[in-house]
């Protein structure tokens, strides 16, 4: 107590008046927090945040000053290993399968979270000189990834300005999409902007430029807008036949970049790549863990799920996504019916009980608008199963081994929206 009234003493009126206001608006932010646990839970972090950025004030300390310490003591590295392992018990989770195949699912699971965080928050985190890269692909998987997709994302900052070039090629579809946040992490990964490919104005050749910032530039056609709190930006490329379309040649440049080179990692660029990639790990499992819970309550069943809700997750606002859980018996096929909409593209696709798409470089686990065979009368059926349940059925996908996952059907830039209905059936019914 003696050392903390010495503090004081020691600050000037202006400091303490700041103090003060620091904690009136503490003591508002807590009280608007107590209505939700996730409030809570902010809102206690923020605390400790406000806290500790006015006591290392108080003692002259500077944010680099506090990681150069926290890197030579091994409090940055420690952190990183607990929040890693405090991330394990999101495969315990409430509902979470607990059989040796499905843990050891999630056990990879965790470790393809860490590349990814580490791909994007510490080999490509320089957002004065960012690089469009695959943070999700055959190996890393993570809320229901799309294998028909190529995903890219780059470190951006709102304070900056930025150009992404390209040539639209033979791609189905193509979107872009400037964020806020991170997955699992204060108020989650928030889209603030967002182009389509049928929006680009482009030459005779497919070329294109977008300008990328928080207004308009009189010198481009495109424009991806973003905001000060913007983190990043991420482009989905969809094939409808990966083996007959050619993917856009994207590069994006930061307006001012003369050499392209990234700037050296200090000690703060550190500790803050260690800090967001356990983040992510321990936010990201936890998030989907809850939310596979959420979706087993209407399992066998493709329900509409809130689009504001994915929205806030980094969705689509083009897709529909219609978004549950599977359960099946070794002899038992969910059959999934319905008659296209008039849409751009179309998928379903079968994913293991943490939202990872099942091995779709080995199994058909997957199907789109293009792929997939159709009825006389133009409808889709498709069924789920763990083999090949007769030759009645024309889209059969496998479910690798798997008794129960989640799956996700999207209407892509439909006309309406429509429910695929879903039944179980027994392989002796469909024979029949």
């Amino acid at each position: 107590m003696e050392h903390v009234n010495e503090l004081i003493a020691r600050t000037t009126p202006e400091q303490r008046s700041l103090a003060k206001k620091s904690c009136v608006a503490v003591a508002c932010l807590a009280l608007l927090s107590r209505f939700s646990v996730r409030g809570v839970l902010v809102g206690g972090l923020d605390v400790f945040r406000r806290v500790n950025l006015f006591l290392r004030w108080l003692r002259g300390e500077t944010a680099e000053s506090v990681a150069e310490r926290k890197l030579a003591s091994g409090e940055a590295w420690a952190d990183f290993c607990d929040t890693l392992k405090a991330a394990g018990a999101a495969l315990s989770y409430p509902g979470a399968p607990q059989d040796g195949r499905n843990q050891a699912e999630g056990h990879r699971y965790l470790t393809r979270l860490v590349r990814a965080g580490l791909a994007c928050f510490m080999e490509n985190a320089d957002p004065r000189s960012p690089v469009l890269h695959r943070m999700l692909n055959e190996t890393v998987k993570m809320f229901s990834d799309n294998p028909d997709n190529w995903y890219y994302t780059a470190c951006v900052r709102g304070q900056y300005r930025y150009v992404i070039t390209g040539k639209r090629n033979t791609i189905k579809y193509i979107s872009f999409g400037a964020t806020s946040g991170v997955y699992g992490r204060g108020a989650g990964m928030k889209t603030v902007g967002f182009v389509e490919g049928s929006e680009l104005e482009m030459d005779a050749e497919g070329r294109f430029s977008i300008f990328v910032g928080p207004e308009r530039s009189p010198d481009y056609k495109n424009w991806l807008q973003t905001n000060e709190e913007c983190t990043g930006v991420y482009v989905r490329m969809t094939f409808g036949r990966k083996d007959a379309e050619v993917p856009s040649d994207l590069d994006i440049k930061r307006i001012g970049d003369t050499d392209g080179k990234p700037s050296p990692i200090t000690a703060e660029a550190m500790v803050e790549a260690l800090e967001s990639t356990s983040g992510l790990v321990a936010g990201a499992s936890f998030m989907f863990a809850k939310m596979s819970k959420q979706l087993s309550l209407h399992s066998n069943a493709l329900p509409l799920y809130d689009p504001a809700v994915l929205n806030q997750a980094g969705g689509d606002p083009n897709i529909l996504y219609h978004f549950s859980h599977w359960h099946l018996a070794a002899d038992e096929a969910l059959l999934v019916e319905v008659a296209p909409v008039e849409c751009e593209y179309w998928n379903f696709q079968i994913n293991n009980y943490w939202m990872e798409s099942l091995d779709y470089r080995h199994f058909d686990i997957n199907t789109n608008k293009f792929c997939a065979k159709y009825e006389k009368d133009g409808k889709l059926r498709i069924a789920v199963a763990s083999q090949q349940p007769g030759p009645s059925v024309q889209n059969w996908l496998n479910t690798c081994g798997h008794l129960s996952g989640t799956m996700l059907f999207r209407w892509v830039k439909a006309k309406e929206d429509r429910n695929p209905s879903c039944r179980v059936v027994k392989f002796s019914e469909i024979a029949n």
